[in-house]
């Protein structure tokens, strides 16, 4: 009873959540010119196909439950006599006969059935939720290499101007006589390269798009505006605080449990199966010749014979005994493979932020500071023009490098999450509304002081 209490609020929890959420046609000119990271979670929920598909799996693993545990169907049976070819006196023989027959579950394999049902509802719940989490993560960090891609676009474009720049520079040089033609044409190459590079950044920009898009449910062509900056920060979470969690939340343990639950009442349905469930039987009969409606009322029970076929029932607590054994293997495995998941993952982003803060606090201010010191020096003739365009050189590479490090970063903790099965940090929208909150109570605090 509790766990079917259980299943009908999260079932209403998600409608409410999906009938609060905008309607797929109006989704089409929902995103803002630059939308946010909460615009498309907020659509990827409530249009996504997998996550509607998982929940009509779910819906139809519920409707099975009052299957499971209803009664076998009552049997009615009727017959009339066709001819007689002998001749009996008044009230010797049937001519008409109606029964109704009922199998009485004394065993309680129906109730058995249907706690079997609910482990299996519970086990495409789950389903729901791993739909979920990955269908958001996959939008999340489809969101970040789209925001990454706009900023290498202008990292791209800053460097071409640059190096047009140089270019300039140098054949002003030329024409003084002081430079080489060498020096243009190397400049002019570079920029050559960099808008190539350019193509092949507008190309894995309309990749981000389309994916984006097919994610929202919406069309692959569909127009779709700039992705605004996002910055996810994850709660300073160790991993003794993250083990129990992993082991508590995340889907594949949660369809793990479920399926043992399933798997023994299937072994004690089995071992039931020993015992036969009567069927009671009223029937009533006309006499021939007989003036009134009913001449005869009988009642009787049958049940069957369970024991002849030793070796059939006997082999099949054998395979319901293996399936539960099989399944508690399989919940040890899905485990251990979460604890995996879970160091590699926290690894990942211990590394990635890493990089994030060695190219953010010196890399990056380096290599812009190199670039203008050789930009002064080559202009009074302290240095070489290949300084120049080699610091020029570096720059762009570790600024496009330091940005894809922060992508990697933000998309690793984006899966941590996915991972884990569990929410650990607000969505954006939610956080909006969280400080929106604490500054209206903050704000009232004051009125009252």
């Amino acid at each position: 009873m509790k766990t079917r209490t259980f299943l009908t609020l999260l079932l209403t929890t998600l409608i409410v959540r999906a009938e609060s959420a905008p309607e797929s046609g109006a989704t089409e000119n929902a995103l803002s010119a630059r939308f946010s990271l909460g615009e498309v979670t907020s659509i990827v929920l409530a249009n996504n196909p997998a996550i509607k598909e998982a929940l009509r799996k779910w819906n139809a693993a519920r409707a099975r439950i009052p299957q499971a545990a209803a009664w076998d169907d009552p049997r009615l049976g009727g017959d009339s006599r066709v001819r007689r070819f002998v001749d009996i006196p008044p009230n010797a023989f049937t001519d008409q006969s109606v029964s109704v027959e009922q199998v009485v579950p004394i065993t309680g394999r129906n109730l058995l059935r249907a706690r079997a049902a609910v482990a299996d509802a519970l086990f495409a719940y789950e389903d729901v939720r791993r739909q979920q989490l990955d269908v958001i993560t996959g939008a999340r960090a489809s969101f970040f290499r789209l925001a990454n891609t706009y900023e290498q676009l202008d990292i791209n474009r800053k460097n071409i101007e640059s190096l047009k720049q140089i270019a300039d520079i140098s054949r002003a040089k030329y024409e003084a006589g002081t430079q080489t033609a060498a020096d243009v044409l190397v400049a002019e190459t570079d920029a050559s390269k960099l808008e190539e590079a350019q193509r092949d950044l507008e190309r894995q920009l309309s990749d981000e798009q389309a994916q984006l898009n097919t994610l929202m449910n919406r069309d692959a062509f569909a127009p779709l505006g700039q992705a605004a900056t996002a910055s996810v920060q994850v709660p300073e979470l160790s991993p003794a605080a993250l083990r129990p969690l992993v082991l508590t939340q995340r889907p594949e343990v949660k369809m793990a449990e479920a399926k043992i639950d399933m798997e023994k009442s299937k072994l004690q349905i089995a071992r039931r199966e020993w015992v036969p469930e009567p069927a009671l039987m009223v029937k009533a009969q006309r006499y021939n010749d007989a003036g009134q409606a009913v001449s005869e009322v009988d009642a009787g029970v049958s049940f069957p014979l369970p024991w002849v076929n030793f070796r059939k029932y006997a082999a099949g607590v054998r395979e319901a005994g293996e399936n539960v054994g099989a399944a508690e293997q399989a919940l040890d495995r899905s485990q251990k493979e979460a604890l995996r998941l879970l160091r590699d993952q926290l690894q990942k982003i211990e590394t990635f932020h890493h990089h994030v803060e060695l190219f953010r606090d010196k890399l990056v201010p380096q290599a812009r500071q190199a670039f203008e010191a050789n930009q002064l020096a080559y202009e009074s003739g302290k240095a070489s023009f290949l300084d120049w365009i080699t610091s020029q050189r570096v720059r762009r590479d570790i600024e496009a490098t330091a940005r894809m490090h922060l992508t990697d970063y933000q998309v690793a903790v984006a899966e941590l999450e996915a991972i884990i099965g569990a929410q650990i940090y607000p969505l954006p929208d939610q956080h909006i509304e969280t400080t929106r909150r604490r500054n209206g109570d903050a704000a009232k605090a004051g009125a009252k002081q």
